[in-house]
């Protein structure tokens, strides 16, 4: 039997819990939600990452779907309420293979039917507008992690890739925190700068996730990890999930994308713009400039890294697919999970190793998260607190 076999044996019995997949923005960019124009149980090669025939053949039983809006999009609520609908019209639509997901427990039910269990994640903190009664809206409409931020700042948090204003979390941030631990919403670190990341540990109860990010010390990237982070996910009971996206993974890649990016503002297009008039754009920039290739083994030692500094019950996957104009050769869509399942076996990972890091620590992650909810709310209720009244400005 090949590694290749073994790995797809191994996905059956422990599927792929994905951190995160943008199909939801991608359904909203091309074809405005209509999900009949792009009919994901039929192959979508020529559009999209993601479908439900590679899915299977991903060995995927969990995914986290992305409900990400841009954060300078005005009315980002309201766009944040219409990708969870499209999530939820997605499970509606194809229920033999997709069952909604609250719970650790969901998920198990899942797997056990064959289906993929979907769970949803916010992208970045504006899609609260400064409101816990906001917050609290989107767990009870099933969202069970946000990003403290996206690409840039919200007035609570400093995000990676913005200027710092914060100096990580406000005292309005930290009790954003607060009330996702007293909810059972996971708070997911990537994105957020480094000093986000260490006052989220410290002001945190429950585990939290890195729901795509990778290790910065193998890429220099400000959207990684630092070591000194990772080494503190064993005593939170948190993961990091390492992303697919060559711009965080390959050190070649981070100068090109710097490029590529400014050549789309150039054309009139945002930088993260995945529609076919902008990727004809990326297309024609690549073959100017040769874009630096980021494989499957690429990913394996950010997981090498993670595993040693983190410990291997502290990491996990969330490709970022549909999120991103290119991927690494191998791990080009959804299908491609068991090749990096090969190469990590190929490196000595052993079974028990890849069933912690496919399936059972996301899991465990949000039972986890459940556990602390459940305490914290017998002793403490809903926080009525303002950005107003913690930070001494307006929100």
């Amino acid at each position: 039997m090949t590694s290749l076999d073994t790995a797809r044996d191994l996905l059956r019995e422990f599927p792929v819990v994905d951190g995160h997949n943008d199909l939801p923005y991608a359904l909203r960019e091309q074809v405005r939600y209509d999900l009949a124009a792009r009919d994901i149980a039929a192959r979508q090669d020529d559009h999209l990452h993601t479908d439900l025939p590679r899915l299977r053949e991903g060995g995927v039983g969990a995914q986290y779907w992305s409900v990400y809006v841009r954060s300078d999009l005005p009315g980002a609520v309201a766009a944040t309420l219409e990708q969870i609908d499209c999530v939820r019209r997605l499970i509606e639509r194809y229920p033999d293979r997709l069952r909604g997901a609250l719970t650790a427990a969901d998920m198990e039910a899942a797997r056990a039917e064959g289906r993929i269990a979907s769970l949803m994640g916010a992208e970045g903190g504006h899609s609260i507008d400064n409101s816990l009664g906001t917050l609290r809206g989107l767990y009870e409409l099933g969202v069970r992690y946000m990003t403290l931020t996206h690409n840039d700042n919200v007035d609570w948090a400093d995000s990676a890739t913005d200027e710092p204003k914060a100096g990580g979390l406000t005292a309005f941030g930290r009790e954003v925190v607060r009330e996702m631990n007293r909810l059972g919403m996971l708070v997911d670190l990537s994105h957020v700068a480094a000093t986000t990341m260490r006052d989220a540990l410290d002001a945190s109860t429950a585990p939290v996730i890195f729901s795509h990010s990778s290790a910065r010390a193998v890429c220099d990237h400000p959207r990684n990890v630092p070591d000194d982070v990772l080494e503190r996910l064993p005593a939170n009971g948190g993961m990091a999930m390492v992303t697919f996206v060559p711009k965080f993974v390959l050190q070649a890649a981070v100068d090109w994308t710097v490029a590529a990016d400014e050549n789309m503002r150039a054309h009139g297009f945002h930088h993260l713009d995945t529609t076919a008039e902008a990727m004809a754009v990326h297309r024609a920039f690549q073959e100017r400039v040769p874009r630096p290739v980021a494989t499957v083994a690429t990913v394996a030692d950010h997981l090498d890294h993670m595993r040693e500094v983190a410990g291997v019950d502290h990491i996990g996957i969330g490709g970022d697919y549909d999120g991103t104009a290119f991927t690494p050769d191998g791990l080009n869509d959804v299908s491609g999970y068991p090749n990096l399942i090969a190469e990590l076996l190929d490196r000595g990972w052993s079974r028990t190793d890849l069933a912690k890091l496919t399936w059972q620590n996301a899991v465990r992650v949000l039972g986890a998260a459940e556990d602390v909810a459940r305490d914290l709310q017998a002793t403490r209720a809903a926080s009525l607190a303002t950005i107003e009244s913690l930070d001494g400005v307006k929100g």
